[in-house]
């Protein structure tokens, strides 16, 4: 994808809900410390505790931000929105291009899109080899590794095997995570070795509404980083639908400049 620079962080909010008016406000970034111990047995009750909390997330329309933060990385805020449409969109500033792009994940009843916003600010390091990151939205059946940044998952498909307790996971009430102000915690992780976990096994944390206010997963730790807004009518494709590829979270690696050939001596 190919255009201009939009300087796409300190904006990312502002081009996702249709509906105007939706202010967030934040907090300052902490970075997490080391996490708590889980509980060492996993109760019924426990089960039974994360499946409610669950519950109430599936049902909550809303708009939040979040500080991300992950090894080797500066804390990002994502930003989330879900419609009470059903339509929803998450924001992941340097999401794609091992960080020199911004990206979004939204669904409608069109179907889903991984979304570029534009070229990553905040300090990434220039590839000139790199074609320059346009806005577009481009279709995809399904998210691929290759393609997937993942944080979208905890806050949409993730949440149907928290609620269903029939899903092979292992539940146990932990303490708060650091930076969670509020919430129930727990450390979920899979009963089964021999099948992909239907979620990243880690810590996970709700108040009793279903907000989530923290968790500690594969791709990093997510708190809660300011008021969550009441829920839009509708949000809007952060971008125009374009016919392309999606961006690869990883960006290929610079090619390299082979050596000059040595000329023998006459």
């Amino acid at each position: 994808m190919r255009g201009t620079n939009l300087g796409a962080a300190a904006r990312l909010a502002s081009v996702l809900v249709a509906t105007a008016g939706l202010l967030l406000g934040g907090c300052s970034a902490q970075r997490p410390g080391p996490g708590p111990t889980p509980t060492v047995s996993a109760l019924p009750a426990d089960r039974d505790a994360l499946a409610g909390l669950a519950a109430a997330a599936k049902d909550r329309r809303y708009v939040a931000t979040y500080t991300l933060s992950a090894a080797k990385r500066a804390d990002r805020t994502v930003t989330v929105a879900v419609a009470s449409d059903g339509t929803w969109v998450v924001a992941v500033p340097g999401g794609a291009l091992d960080g020199l792009a911004d990206i979004a994940v939204f669904r409608s009843r069109s179907g889903l899109f991984q979304c570029a916003l534009g070229p990553a600010s905040g300090g990434s390091p220039a590839r000139p080899d790199l074609p320059p990151v346009s806005p577009g939205c481009v279709k995809v059946s399904r998210m691929t590794e290759r393609t997937d940044p993942r944080v979208q998952h905890i806050f949409t498909d993730w949440i149907d095997p928290l609620v269903d307790r029939a899903t092979a996971l292992s539940v146990a009430a932990t303490g708060r995570l650091p930076g969670a102000d509020d919430g129930r915690c727990f450390s979920v992780e899979s009963n089964s070795a021999a099948l992909a976990p239907p979620v990243d096994p880690g810590v996970y944390c709700y108040r009793a509404d279903g907000t989530l206010t923290a968790a500690r997963v594969r791709f990093g730790t997510l708190r809660l980083a300011g008021p969550v807004g009441g829920a839009p009518s509708t949000v809007a494709m952060p971008a125009p639908r374009v016919d392309a590829d999606p961006l690869p979270i990883k960006a290929p690696p610079p090619p390299t400049t082979a050596p000059p050939s040595a000329t023998p001596d006459p």
